[in-house]
């Protein structure tokens, strides 16, 4: 952002700085330290020139085309010369981002790990937190039973059971082997809409497999089953790619999370596995939502189901790493939180056959401090609802439908494993309308669930246990 001098002293120093023609592209940490520290302070504090952490703005009104514009642009009778010859695009978007970061705190929040004590007072409702299991191991995602029973996914490949309040000490036997690697591993646990009919119980996991020259390989593979006398039965495998799209066993961005609609078709996300090109791609899985029956079957009205090579299942391409995925109950809208890079954290809404963008636009730039590219728009490319910038490592999503917290109920519930906190997201149709923090420093939010008690439920990673907010008596 842009404060009191709108950046007119942002790039000052850069002819000191021996800046040549040459557009390269560079960290944008460095880039501010070597060129514009000396006026603007270290830490952005100020200097010789005015502090870029308070909210006085002289130009523009703090967005990011009018921070970019000044650094393009200049304001030579303030002093500032216009940058926009010898910086390229995309490095001015990384300097946009890294003062956001800078303004926002970037970093990952100190905590002690203690569940906090006492009554913590959000709007609309006051709520204490209580814990319901703990010492758990990476738990991923909760899911309710009737009969007051709780299934809590680990990602090294345990489903547990939570019966009235304990957690049973032995987990389901029989589940499938998983690859416990990166961010792979047990991950989604979700029940059929008729559960109290067919108890099918739905299970997504990064699949551990090797390709044709024995090396590790994996995906994500969703199967559903059944519990029965503590034991995992009757699995069938609802979606599977073949070995030839696996790609190197561990990494990233797998996703996944699965949502049933009205008609029980079964949506999931996949995670374009940190192949960015892949997430444009039809005839590959990776980067997409995907829409299927709830026995794996491909619905004929699919968006590219009679497009040449293009994978059947895909409803949605262009998702980076899809990591919070449902519906909204009363609208039957489907929405979803997805990380970006350094920034650009993104909360979608999901239509069908649209793409989202990554990785040919984004609003954030690589882990490294470099840009991606200056594109953060595009014809016919799909602009998020919300994005935070920087990151708060967005993950699971819950629209509240409980009774517990009336004024709570119909918004949309948001975990963060960075930035650690629970967000509420006020939602008026397809647009988000406001949004406020209701719990932070907790741990790394992994997971959230609307209890059928009306408790909002937590899964935490570090301490990693389950939590639940229960109005405060």
């Amino acid at each position: 952002m842009t404060p009191r001098s709108s950046l007119f002293f942002l790039l000052a120093a850069c002819t000191a700085a021996g800046v040549s023609g040459q557009v390269i592209k560079r960290d944008s940490g460095k880039l501010y330290a070597e060129m514009c520290a000396a006026c603007h302070g270290a830490k952005l504090q100020g200097a010789s020139a005015p502090s870029m952490l308070d909210d006085t703005w002289l130009y523009g009104n703090g967005d990011d085309e009018s921070i970019a514009k000044s650094i393009r642009d200049g304001h030579p009778e303030k002093g500032m010369p216009p940058f926009g010859a010898t910086l390229s695009a995309s490095d001015v978007r990384g300097l946009v981002i890294f003062m956001r970061e800078q303004r926002a705190g970037f970093g990952r929040p100190s905590r002690s790990g203690d569940a906090p004590t006492g009554v913590i007072k959000a709007k609309d409702h006051s709520f204490t937190v209580e814990i319901v299991a703990d010492k758990l191991s990476h738990p991923w995602a909760v899911a309710f039973l009737p009969e007051n029973k709780i299934l809590v996914t680990e990602k090294p490949g345990r489903l547990r059971v939570i019966d009235n309040g304990k957690l049973l000490p032995e987990a389901i036997r029989g589940t499938p082997a998983v690859r416990d690697a990166g961010q792979g591993g047990l991950m989604e646990v979700a029940l059929h809409p008729d559960y109290a009919k067919n108890g099918w119980i739905y299970l997504a996991y990064s699949d551990p497999a090797k390709d044709k020259n024995g090396r590790d390989v994996s995906l994500t593979v969703i199967v559903r089953g059944k519990i029965r006398d503590g034991a995992w039965v009757d699995q069938e495998t609802i979606w599977k790619a073949s070995i030839e799209f696996y790609r190197p066993g561990g990494g990233v961005h797998f996703g996944c999370r699965i949502a049933f609609d009205k008609d029980n078709y079964l949506f999931f996300s996949h995670g374009e596995r940190g192949r960015g090109e892949d997430a444009q791609d039809l005839t590959k899985p990776n980067g997409k939502i995907h829409r299927i029956h709830d026995d794996g079957r491909i619905p004929v009205d699919n968006p590219f189901v009679d497009k040449p090579n293009a994978f059947k299942s895909i409803w949605t391409y262009g998702n980076r790493n899809p990591q919070g995925l449902d519906f909204d109950p009363r609208t039957g809208v489907l929405w979803e939180t997805e990380h970006g890079p350094r920034g650009g954290d993104e909360t979608n809404v999901i239509r069908r056959g649209l793409n989202y963008g990554w990785n040919t636009i984004t609003y954030g730039m690589n882990y490294d401090g470099t840009p991606i590219t200056d594109k953060t728009a595009q014809e016919g490319m799909e602009q998020p609802a919300l994005y935070w910038t920087p990151s708060i490592a967005v993950c699971g999503i819950d629209f509240y439908e409980g009774d517990a917290f009336p004024k709570w109920k119909g918004h949309l519930l948001v975990t963060s494993l960075a930035k650690e906190e629970l967000r509420l997201l006020t939602i008026d149709g397809e647009k988000v309308t406001g949004q406020q923090t209701l719990l932070a420093n907790l741990g790394r939010l992994r997971d959230v669930g609307s209890g059928p008690d009306g408790s909002i439920y937590l899964v935490v990673n570090g301490p990693d246990r389950l939590v639940r907010l229960v109005p405060a008596k």
